[in-house]
Order: C-alpha cells, then sequence, then structure tokens
C-alpha cells in the first residue's frame, strides 16, 4: 500500500488539486455521518458525491490527469483518507 501512496501523491501535486480532494474528503465524511444521524438512508448517495465531484474537478481542470479510481478504485480511496489525514498532520502542503 505504501508504494501505490507514492504513486498516488504524484497523481496529486498540483495544490488545487489537493485542496480540493481534502475538501471533497471533509464534505464526505460530515455528508455521510448526518446520513447515518439522521437515519434517512434514500440520501446516501449524497456523500459519494460530494467526495468524487470535487476530486474530478480537480484531476480534469487542474491536475489534467485522470483519476486513480477509476483503475484502482479501493487503493485509490484508501489513500485519499491517507492523504486527507496527512495534510491535516502537515506532512502534505495544504
Amino acid at each position: 500500500m505504501a508504494e501505490f501512496y507514492k504513486f498516488y501523491l504524484s497523481q496529486h501535486q498540483n495544490v488545487t488539486c489537493r485542496r480540493l480532494h481534502f475538501l471533497g474528503t471533509l464534505l464526505s465524511l460530515l455528508g455521510l455521518i448526518s446520513v447515518i444521524y439522521l437515519g434517512d438512508y434514500k440520501y446516501i448517495y449524497l456523500p459519494v458525491t460530494f467526495g468524487y465531484l470535487p476530486a474530478w474537478i480537480g484531476h480534469f481542470f487542474f491536475e489534467k490527469n485522470r483519476p486513480a479510481t477509476f483503475k484502482h478504485p479501493l487503493k485509490s480511496l484508501a489513500c485519499d483518507f491517507w492523504m486527507f489525514f496527512d495534510i491535516i498532520r502537515g506532512k502534505i502542503p495544504w
């Protein structure tokens, strides 16, 4: 997984792309918590939308590459959270 994370970070060198990923992950987590707290699971698609839409905008318009999630969805999801927490810890420039 550590080797894939290195590749994942190489696909997120643009600061705007990373910021959009961070925003998408944060909104996704908040959306998931809200859906669970409210118990209204008909809106379970919203956290997914909140997470992927900003990330894909970052890739297509700023990073100018294809999201790794198209070929490696589970590894990419795990690395997205890894990057999210690395940004919070100050290991990756915001």
